[in-house]
């Protein structure tokens, strides 16, 4: 049987936009992988009326309704009530989550008000879900065909409480074993990506082929059920496969988190080393390649050598090249990625230059006019990208040390470093 999902965040600092809803992005992710369909997103403010407005709506169209927030101790803390009181539902006192409660604050050595004790009341006969990570509890229940899942709000306690907590009670729903693999792919756009996918993926039905855009990047999620995980596996493996020989070499990994985690793990395989040069990314590609736990093992260092000064001063890049092609250009790039090589000691480096915007630069580059360069013991390879003007300076720069990373990727794998230039 499969169900229809649907989200529902409470909150009125979420309709405000005093912060992002990142507690449903993280839910829709994980209720993909469980291969539930998540078909409606509600976000509704601390408002009684509306809440129940909102519940009786989800009541009609989803099996099964999971809120995140309106769990705390304040009077606009009304998720369970509201909630309680759609089902016909009796809030009761919970001594097993009181008393947790109390361990919390004894621990953290905080004073209790007594309101805190009103997040231990709970639905009669709900499954309990222990809150390790904050104070208020989570809970389930079945209702009129209706699965009810109330989750903490805060994302430090909504992540790990559907990891651990509604997870499991999810997965109790359904029979057999879903299991799934991510494919990360880096050199193609999502558009042309499913171009090529479309006639198959609305074929299938198990396993599933899911696209998804990530921030200058995509990914295919690949989906089975099976009674067990060795007959999902098996269901996986020929979809997984063809996807990989259709694409090629712009698929960089299966069910990894990065292009630089990617990076890492083949120098530590090589048993090289690699630093980074930046102009435009300002920084970014050392703190993405120091994200990767381990990263002490073969990232060395970076120079952000933001001016000319810094180019020539610290990466002994060539005054001439400056002089000639001005600082975004394939020489500067190049040299840029030797200097830091030999200045850094390191087996391997990259380096970026280019123009992130808002404006042309002096040499009338336009935005997103960028070099990537990698500096290895073979010689050194220069890519072009013309990156368009639209998107807005984070944008660019992430885009720039993806390429940068792809370089040292295809350097290490053995592939021909044109094959990802966009």
């Amino acid at each position: 049987m499969s169900h229809t999902v649907e989200i529902l965040s409470v909150g009125t600092e979420l309709l405000l936009g005093n912060i992002a809803n990142t507690d449903a992005q993280t839910l829709s992710q994980g209720l993909s992988e469980l291969g539930l369909n998540v078909y409606y997103h509600t976000v509704v403010g601390d408002n009684p009326q509306r809440a129940r407005e909102a519940v009786a709506i989800a009541k009609k169209r989803a099996d099964i309704i999971i809120t995140t927030g309106g769990l705390g101790p304040t009077c606009d803390d009304l998720t369970k009530n509201v909630l309680a009181e759609a089902f016909g539902k009796k809030l009761v006192f919970d001594e097993s989550s009181a008393e947790r409660i109390r361990s919390y604050f004894a621990k953290t050595k905080r004073p209790m008000t007594d309101n805190n004790l009103q997040q231990a009341m709970l639905p009669e006969g709900c499954t309990v879900l222990a809150n390790d990570w904050g104070t208020a509890p989570g809970c389930a229940f079945q209702a009129e065909g209706v699965h009810v899942i109330m989750l903490p709000g805060p994302p430090s306690e909504c992540r790990p409480m559907f990891q651990y907590r509604a997870k499991p009670y999810l997965q109790s729903l359904s029979e057999g074993v879903i299991a799934s693999h991510t494919l990360k792919l880096f050199g193609i756009g999502e558009s042309a990506m499913e171009a090529q996918l479309r006639d198959q993926m609305n074929a299938m039905s198990n396993p599933t082929l899911a696209p998804y855009a990530k921030e200058g990047e995509c990914e295919l999620r690949v989906t089975a059920k099976a009674p067990t995980d060795a007959e999902a596996q098996a269901l996986l493996k020929p979809t997984v496969e063809q996807v990989k020989a259709l694409f090629g070499s712009k698929v960089y990994g299966v069910d990894v988190s990065s292009l630089e985690e990617v990076v890492e793990g083949l120098l530590r395989e090589k048993g090289m080393t690699i630093g980074v040069a930046e102009s435009c990314t300002g920084g970014l590609m050392a703190k993405r390649l120091t994200d990767v736990a381990g990263a002490s093992q073969v990232f060395l260092g970076g120079i952000v050598s933001y001016t000319n000064q810094v180019k020539a001063g610290m990466l002994h890049v060539p005054q001439h090249l400056l002089d000639q092609f001005g600082a975004v250009s394939p020489e500067v790039a190049l040299a840029m990625a030797e200097g830091a090589r030999k200045a850094l000691g390191c087996d391997i480096a990259l380096a970026t230059t280019g123009v992130a915007g808002p404006d042309k630069d002096d040499w009338d580059n336009e935005v997103g006019t960028m070099f990537v360069a990698i500096a290895t013991p073979d010689g050194t390879h220069v890519r072009p990208l013309k990156l368009g003007s639209r998107p807005v300076r984070a944008r660019l720069r992430t885009q720039t040390a993806h390429h940068a990373f792809d370089l040292a990727r295809r350097y290490l794998t053995g592939l021909p470093y044109e094959d990802g230039a966009v």
